[in-house]
């Protein structure tokens, strides 16, 4: 990378000031009164948490809008400061690789798709190096500067070493990801599993903050389901947390890529799905757009596959709810595309399944494109850089 590219020290040193900047960063703009009442803390530790960051640039006073505080002073909004650094989040599928520039407050400035044609690590590094080399340079453009790479990969993501232990899609066993990509880069890396930085990126930007327990559940090529419990995303003392995919809830079904019999994933994922489809209907389906048109066409088997497969999820939901008590459930992922045919199983298994006033949690839907995949890297990329990382 350009030596040009210079990585800052986050101007953040101790729990109360990160609580302080993360509460405006996805809560913002608000005032020091606002700030002291959601955090917790005295007004005066909010002043003294605050003043760094305005010093650094990386929070800005907004106008007062006629707003006082209670002993009559101008009381006016914090916000931070999208522009004052950039990030780099990377998604890598089975078959592409999207990446994104993003600022500090997660906004995309620009994507990148790249298709992956050999799945061979060294050849996926050498992609994500160039695409991270095409933004830093828009980057430098901008005249500002790159902190810091997020990578997600689905699988066995231990976050803290910075190593895929196994991800199935692309056949990885125990690659030192981060370490390799800092390498090539020149950059800090963070290396996550790819449910567990889109939620960061949803507890923080989107469809959970202001959540302290919540949960994303994604379904499409895998089923994977991210946990936030008391404000922290749930990590897992190995790295592995919230595989609801890998939940065996049918002792008589498929068997699943991980080894056991009946999983969500063997049941619910596209290729589950499609399998069940042409073993039911004797049709050679292609792909999943191919397999909507015969469910929406009215085909038995096509439409039992699908209701088997919101079943699957429904009931796995129920076990996340019945055991952490989130107030919201939010699923997305690309299998949201046949939810018209599984939705009603959803909720009708998620409803048998959850205990007593478990079934109040909310359970709505967040379509996403893959490019919120890239943005959910990015987001843990910030984590890293302002020192925020899941302990």
């Amino acid at each position: 990378m350009p030596s040009t590219y210079r990585v800052e020290t986050f101007p953040v040193a101790t729990p109360a000031a990160s609580a302080v900047f993360i509460t405006v960063l996805s809560q913002g703009p608000l005032t020091r009164v606002e700030l002291a009442r959601r955090t917790g803390l005295s007004s005066a530790a909010v002043t003294k948490a605050v003043r760094p960051l305005i010093e650094a640039g990386y929070v800005i006073e907004t106008e007062d809008d006629g707003v006082r505080a209670s002993v009559g002073r101008p009381a006016n909004p914090v916000q931070v400061d999208g522009g004052r650094a950039l990030f780099i989040g990377v998604k890598v599928t089975g078959d592409e690789v999207i990446a994104v520039l993003t600022d500090l407050c997660c906004r995309i400035r620009t994507a990148r798709h790249a298709p992956l044609t050999t799945q061979r690590p060294g050849d996926v590094i050498g992609l994500i190096t160039a695409l991270t080399e095409e933004l830093a340079a828009e980057a430098q453009g901008l005249g500002v500067a790159v902190q810091g790479v997020g990578v997600a990969v689905s699988g066995d993501v231990d976050r803290s070493a910075g190593v895929v232990h196994y991800s199935p899609f692309l056949g990885w066993r125990d690659i030192a990801l981060a370490e390799l990509v800092s390498a090539a880069t020149g950059l800090p890396v963070t290396v996550d599993n790819d449910v567990r930085a889109l939620t960061i990126a949803e507890q923080w930007f989107g469809g959970g903050v202001g959540c302290a327990n919540f949960a994303v559940v994604t379904v499409g090529a895998g089923i994977g389901c991210g946990l936030v419990v008391d404000g922290r995303v749930v990590s897992g003392s190995h790295g592995v947390a919230g595989e609801i995919g890998h939940l065996p809830i049918d002792p008589q079904g498929p068997v699943c890529h991980c080894g056991n019999t009946g999983c969500v994933e063997a049941i619910a994922s596209d290729s589950a799905i499609l399998r069940r489809i042409r073993e039911d209907t004797g049709r050679p389906v292609a792909d999943s757009a191919e397999a909507l048109e015969l469910a929406h066409a009215g085909a038995a088997g096509a439409r039992e596959a699908y209701a088997r497969a919101g079943e699957a999820i429904g009931r796995a939901i129920g076990a996340v709810v019945n055991l952490l008590g989130p107030e919201r459930v939010i699923i997305s992922g690309e299998g949201l595309a046949a939810y018209d045919l599984f939705a009603e199983h959803i909720r009708d298994a998620f409803g048998a399944a959850a205990f007593g006033a478990a079934a109040r949690c909310e359970v709505t839907t967040r379509p996403l494109p893959f490019e919120e995949w890239a943005r959910g890297a990015a987001a843990a990329a910030i984590q890293t850089f302002i020192g925020s990382e899941p302990r």
